[in-house]
């Protein structure tokens, strides 16, 4: 019998394996060995990198003014666009949670630019802040002047305001589900214990929103890099500067064939991606604990 059952857990481990086998076969020749490839082309030079290079292709990534460029407006972008849209959700959530009329239309309504292709989106954001636009008609009409909302520093608001119009609802639904996860009994423990509306938020609310603000954090950032979308259909290959992303070096690069700017370039924006999930991961951790 002891051989029986030792029999019969091998097999399942054995059939656990092969169900597993073709989801870790996908991920070593899709990802982990692409990456690999990745790193030898980061310290290499030449046709199939034949020549080691060292750092010196880190090097000319970092000085070269296209990348300075692109990574300081994909964290000008991640850091104005996230934090706008988490406190903009946050409180938006609040209302709802209130129970105010119209509020569940008020929800279904939110998530609708989920659903909306978004090439049909640009075309109307082009027909409204394009240079003979209907917003320049309406400025011109009341004696202002017109602004180049597409060709100029103004793209990178149009493209911040698309963010938050499709990032917006979906944050909202997320923190909504934290806020009603959180017990009444606590509401009304501190009510009995004399605390106001800003006290319940502070000591009730907040301390139980960490792990859901973590998440709609997580899912902001992943949408803001999903935007490359939006400024390349607003701009094209080579947008005004404001909205040249991290995105577009990337692209052009391959476009290119230099793979060696294209891999330093990835796998440093894999380090501060990494990064930065970890600080938000221990942050949460550490709130948590305290």
């Amino acid at each position: 019998m002891k051989d029986r059952g030792h029999l019969l857990e091998k097999r399942k481990k054995m059939a656990g394996i092969w169900l597993a086998a073709p989801a870790l076969l996908g991920t070593f020749l899709f990802f982990l060995l692409p990456f690999a490839i990745c790193i030898k082309y980061s310290f290499t030079f030449g046709v199939g990198g034949a020549y080691f290079a060292g750092l010196e292709n880190y090097k000319g990534v970092f000085s070269s003014y296209a990348f300075q460029l692109a990574a300081s407006n994909t964290l000008r972008f991640l850091a104005i666009g996230v934090t706008l849209n988490i406190t903009l959700s946050f409180f938006t959530a609040l209302i709802l949670k209130k129970g105010l009329a119209g509020s569940r239309l008020f929800r279904y309504i939110l998530l609708l630019p989920l659903v909306l292709p978004i090439a049909s989106v640009v075309m109307v954001v082009q027909v409204f802040f394009a240079e003979t636009g209907i917003v320049n008609h309406w400025l011109d009409s009341l004696g202002v002047p017109i602004a180049q909302w597409l060709q100029g520093p103004n793209a990178f608001y149009v493209l911040l305001g698309l963010y938050l119009w499709k990032s917006f609802g979906y944050s909202v639904i997320l923190l909504l589900s934290g806020l009603n996860a959180v017990p009444d009994e606590f509401y009304q423990t501190a009510a009995i214990e004399g605390a106001g509306g800003v006290q319940k938020l502070v000591f009730v609310t907040l301390p139980m929103m960490p792990p859901h603000l973590f998440l709609a954090v997580v899912m902001g950032i992943v949408n803001a890099f999903k935007s490359y979308r939006e400024a390349f259909l607003l701009g094209g290959k080579h947008p005004h500067d404001s909205i040249y992303m991290i995105q577009h070096f990337l692209n052009n690069n391959f476009e290119n064939l230099n793979y060696q700017k294209l891999s330093v370039a990835a796998i440093m924006l894999l380090f501060v991606l990494l990064a930065l999930l970890c600080g938000l991961y221990l942050f949460q951790n550490k709130y948590k604990e305290e």
